[in-house]
């Protein structure tokens, strides 16, 4: 029996990403944009009923929720060539259109006062499920929709849906770029709380490697907003091809993050992917074995994420897997991680099992691929913390001349005192401290000193 997922779009960014997931699926799957399933692929094996359901006159159809406070991205999807594919209903905009002005506090609190109108659409998709197992929210953290709406959604979804999984894709912003959004350190911020405090499993898409990674690897001096988001989608589907092409492990979304997360608030996942073309280009990796593309997802220039190398603390891995997807003897993989494992190419952590786990996936069938084999990584590691000292950073940077607070203070939940502010802030501290405790011997016993020493100090 197929576990589904709602997949849920928020503000410009997340139907962004999502519009091109569901482009992805659709080719995986063999269906027209129309939503009826090609000819070709009636006979599959495939799990369709993970992200689709079937109308009444039996095309698929998207268990997708479209949200955002501005019209102009949505109102694209629903002119494009995709528009038959989704669920009218399961779209909602905002009335007056006006968007949240790239502002949290406008984002969450036009989202609190919505909040009928949009779990109306949630319920009624989660009550049309047969077995739901939990949720995926697209969205970026710097803006004001994806970030503001997006947090009061989590909030929201971990009162009302205590025992379903949460999983976020969330898009962190360019830092080698001048931003338009000048309060985006207290955007993301605020919404990193929500992220560490009630989301299962995130996701870590970052700005500055993805764009780093379209113009090294399509030789694009400048890749287009389209061409990163093609890259986005191709982790999506790829991280998601198991629970779609089921095979005897990772059949679910619980099995992929109990495998990863040992710990509650250790659950910001990077990933790398491998081997990686446009599809208008020539392969450049003209050869794919198993070891070959195990090897490249262990580069740190494969990374989806840019961590900064850090001489004070040892950085390693608490958890890996690898999805690999193609035709694959096992005997090739068990030959490579003995190889990796030899050449000690992965550091793991000192307190735990240092161990690569591997996923076989299909491909689809529908889908062709220059390559014999490709693959997907899904790391668990410590270096992602300075990317959330990145953050605090250019919030500390903000916070301190108090500068562009005006605009929060409009709000209800920031009238009186900014501190919500300094209480998201205080809460990234703890989870950069708690990353860098992972990489010592004594991270077992890490919880239980700062339980003491919080007493001690009450």
């Amino acid at each position: 029996m197929p576990r589904e997922i709602i997949t849920l779009q928020l503000g410009q960014c997340g139907n962004q990403i999502g519009m091109e997931f569901w482009k992805q699926l659709c080719a995986e799957h063999g269906i027209r944009k129309d939503g009826v399933l090609e000819d070709f692929a009636t006979a599959g094996t495939d799990r369709k009923d993970v992200f689709f359901y079937q109308a009444d006159d039996e095309h698929y159809i998207p268990r997708a929720v479209l949200l955002d406070l501005e019209p102009r991205v949505i109102h694209m999807i629903l002119n494009s060539d995709y528009a038959k594919l989704y669920n009218q209903e399961n779209v909602y905009l905002s009335k007056h259109g006006g968007g949240a002005g790239n502002i949290w506090a406008s984002g969450y609190a036009q989202a609190e006062r919505l909040f009928e109108e949009i779990f109306d659409i949630i319920d009624r998709e989660a009550d049309g499920s047969d077995s739901l197992e939990g949720f995926m929210m697209c969205h970026s953290i710097a803006g004001g929709t994806g970030s503001g709406m997006g947090s009061f959604l989590l909030e929201k979804l971990n009162d009302r849906y205590p025992k379903k999984l949460v999983q976020c894709y969330s898009v962190f912003p360019n830092q080698e770029e001048m931003s338009d959004v000048v309060v985006q350190p207290y955007n993301s911020m605020l919404t990193l709380k929500r992220l560490r405090d009630f989301a299962d499993s995130v996701v870590v898409l970052d700005n500055t490697a993805l764009n780093r990674i379209a113009a090294e690897k399509l030789r694009v001096a400048k890749p287009s907003f389209a061409q990163v988001n093609q890259l986005v989608s191709t982790i999506m589907a790829s991280s998601t091809c198991t629970l779609r092409y089921p095979g005897y492990m990772n059949n679910d979304l619980i099995g992929m993050i109990a495998s990863l997360i040992p710990t509650p608030r250790l659950h910001f996942l990077m990933t790398g992917y491998t081997p990686l073309t446009d599809e208008h280009q020539v392969a450049s990796v003209r050869k794919t074995t198993v070891l070959d593309v195990m090897r490249r997802l262990l580069q740190p220039k494969n990374m989806m994420v840019s961590a900064r190398h850090d001489r004070r603390h040892n950085h390693c891995y608490i958890s890996v897997l690898n999805i690999i997807q193609g035709e694959v003897d096992p005997t090739e993989v068990h030959k490579s991680l003995q190889r990796i494992r030899e050449r000690k190419l992965a550091q793991f952590i000192p307190w735990g099992p240092a161990s690569i786990q591997v996923a076989l996936s299909r491909r689809s069938p529908y889908s062709p691929s220059a390559h014999r084999v490709s693959g997907l990584m899904m790391a668990n590691h410590t270096g992602i913390s300075s990317l959330f000292e990145t953050t605090c950073r250019d919030y500390d940077k903000l916070k301190k001349r108090n500068a562009f607070l005006e605009q929060f203070r409009r709000e209800k939940m920031f009238e009186d005192s900014l501190e919500e502010l300094d209480s998201a802030r205080e809460a990234v501290a703890e989870l950069i401290e708690e990353y860098h405790a992972a990489t010592t011997e004594d991270y077992v016993n890490w919880g239980t000193k700062k339980a003491r020493e919080a007493a001690t100090r009450s």
